[in-house]
């Protein structure tokens, strides 16, 4: 049985650390009044501000803002995040984008505040049943793709050649990688290797879907927040790359939960595998690299998705 993953928590930057003018513009942004109440959220690895806040006004709205100072890859992320999500058709269960600041250093994003909370860990059935349903609708309504987001195939290369990386670096993963794993790195290479035309599809993935990634709302629905990594993908794609943090963080088997779902029991079982085996060798191959800068816990949240990846790719396999 695969450890249990972490909490999925980084270090945030609070709102009264963020520099006056991009308070200023926060504030701006969501009619002029003085931000008065900030509290920060947990959840995610970000460095930056992630927090819900009120203005004199009463305006609410939940910003997000990095700068390069946090984390030099952040700030793109953001960018891309207000590309995609101003993108999103109302249809789908997303914050909307208010606003953002861009100074070439901070980078700010303001979104309406959803009233909603995150999913319970571990995992509860109810919420969990919720969650599959509304990534099932999801599928639905992001097929085609509404926005012009980059190809699975091509976002994705120079990440989901984890087990090609660990082969070209010879002793990388000892003391790592458990023992089998080490002894069967050119079987998983090759494995992987289909799946940039197995993930292949005109289906928006969210491609990070984690309980952090997710609202509850009273109502009975499900928003989805963090949208940096959209791609276009095979319909099953956000189901298989959601599934193993599901059983990382005490949720149930992977294998069964995915081939009763509506958009897993007609995938093709061999792309399935092999984007299963791709994503594997992604987590893990990560896993053993160094914290990056303001990210300190996210590493041993990837080895814990990693080896929930691989134990269920085992499973596949029958090894």
């Amino acid at each position: 049985m695969p450890a249990p993953a972490p909490p999925a928590e980084g270090t945030r930057t609070p709102w009264e650390a963020l520099p006056a003018p991009v308070r200023t513009a926060v504030a701006d942004l969501l009619g002029g009044a003085p931000v008065t109440h900030a509290v920060t959220q947990p959840g995610g690895f970000s460095p930056g501000v992630a927090a819900r806040i009120r203005t004199a006004a009463r305006r609410t709205a939940f910003v997000k803002a990095v700068s390069a100072d946090s984390n030099p890859d952040s700030p793109a992320l953001h960018r891309t995040e207000a590309r995609n999500t101003a993108a999103l058709p109302a249809a789908v269960p997303a914050p909307r984008l208010l606003g953002s600041y861009d100074d070439g250093t901070w980078v700010a994003l303001v979104f309406e505040e959803v009233k909603g909370r995150q999913p319970h860990i571990p995992w509860r059935p109810d919420e969990l049943r919720r969650v599959l349903d509304a990534v099932a609708v999801l599928g639905r309504t992001l097929t085609p793709s509404p926005v012009d987001a980059p190809p699975a195939a091509e976002h994705l290369a120079g990440t989901f050649d984890g087990w090609r990386r660990l082969l070209d670096s010879p002793g990388a993963a000892d003391g790592r990688l458990d023992d089998w794993t080490v002894s069967h790195l050119a079987e998983l290479a090759e494995l992987a290797a289909p799946w940039p035309e197995s993930a292949t599809g005109d289906t928006l993935a969210h491609a990070d879907l984690r309980a952090d990634n997710m609202l509850l709302t009273d109502d009975g629905g499900v928003v989805f927040v963090d949208w940096p990594h959209a791609v276009r993908a095979a319909p099953w794609f956000d189901l298989l790359v959601m599934l193993p943090c599901v059983t990382a963080q005490g949720g149930p088997d992977p294998e069964g939960v995915f081939g009763a779902h509506p958009l897993g029991r007609d995938a093709d079982p061999d792309a399935v595998t092999a984007v299963l085996a791709a994503l594997a060798g992604f987590f893990l191959e990560h896993s053993v690299r160094p914290a990056p800068p303001g990210l300190p816990t996210l590493r041993p949240f990837q080895r814990a998705q990693g080896d929930a990846a691989l134990a269920w790719l085992r499973t596949r396999l029958r090894r």
